[in-house]
């Protein structure tokens, strides 16, 4: 059998390796330098298409931001979506653990000076501020955009905020990102997400992002209320999750005990499982379950 540390970094070289690519056009939604959105026309098409809003992972951890998704965004334009990848603000870079243990940010910093995953409450009053402006954004900057017909898709972290982002009008009461009404969406397709925090505090997914986005232990109750996808059910938005078998990073288990919290809750969320498939090739366009991720996505926008 293939080492899994070695296939895992094989897997991520090869998502990594393409050349970033420009967008067509980018706005921001906010004053922030990181509340920008990027914006790709679809190829070849000159009708209204489908909208994907695209959040990208990395732990909510700042040393990752929206470039390393753009040739994904890339390739699902050339599969005749109008993408928009949306950035937010992550975890501060690299500071010390402060003195009393806590985090300049939403939770603890990094015993080892590491980067924070994650800010609260600012990671969560981006996406919610990016998803409200973008219907009034792509129409100006993306005219092909049917705003009837928006699935919101992300990766890791971001496959969280997707699931996250469908939730809001099930938020509890007095939530500033709580929706009086279901959002507009067509759907979500979060791939391998961060969608139960109890199962991915368990199992230590991603070097305690969760636990550091969420904050010190007498907050973490609280904000999980709020922050949870897998508490935040049923949300009635059609929901497909897609995971590689062989997934180390954010592993199968923590998609299994999301779909059944949807199921406990009622509602059936589709979960795709792809054999001999790790976390990365999901945004990865030179891989065939990239492929399967814009099938799945064109089975909820079309």
């Amino acid at each position: 059998m293939p080492d899994p540390a070695a296939r895992d970094a094989a897997e991520e070289a090869s998502a990594l390796s393409h050349p970033a690519v420009a967008p067509d056009s980018t706005a921001p939604y906010g004053e922030h330098p990181d509340q920008l959105v990027d914006f790709y026309a679809p190829r070849d098409r000159d009708d209204r298409v489908p909208l994907v809003v695209v959040l990208h992972g990395g732990a909510w951890r700042a040393p990752y931001d929206r470039l390393h998704v753009s040739p994904f965004a890339d390739f699902l334009a050339r599969r005749g979506f109008a993408v928009a990848s949306v950035e937010y603000r992550r975890g501060r870079p690299g500071l010390p653990a402060p003195r009393d243990g806590e985090g300049t940010g939403g939770g603890p910093a990094d015993g080892n000076g590491g980067p924070v995953a994650g800010r609260w409450p600012e990671t969560f009053d981006d996406v919610a501020a990016a998803l409200d402006a973008l219907p009034a954004l792509a129409a100006e900057h993306l005219p092909q955009a049917d705003p009837r017909r928006i699935v919101v898709t992300g990766h890791s972290a971001g496959g969280h905020l997707a699931l996250w982002a469908a939730s809001r009008h099930v938020l509890p009461a007095g939530s500033p990102w709580r929706l009086a009404e279901a959002p507009g969406l067509r759907g979500v397709v979060a791939l391998a997400p961060i969608a139960h925090f109890e199962r991915a505090v368990e199992l230590d997914v991603c070097g305690g992002a969760v636990t550091q986005l969420l904050g010190r232990e007498a907050d973490f109750k609280e904000r999980a209320a709020f922050a949870d996808p897998a508490v935040l059910l049923p949300t009635g938005i059609a929901t497909t999750v897609v995971q590689g078998r062989e997934d180390t990073v954010v592993p199968l288990p923590v998609a299994e005990a999301y779909a059944d919290a949807a199921a406990r809750a009622g509602e059936l969320v589709g979960l795709t499982v792809l054999d001999d498939v790790g976390h990365f090739p999901l945004i990865d366009p030179s891989a065939d379950a990239c492929a399967v991720v814009a099938e799945e996505i064109a089975q909820l926008a079309w």
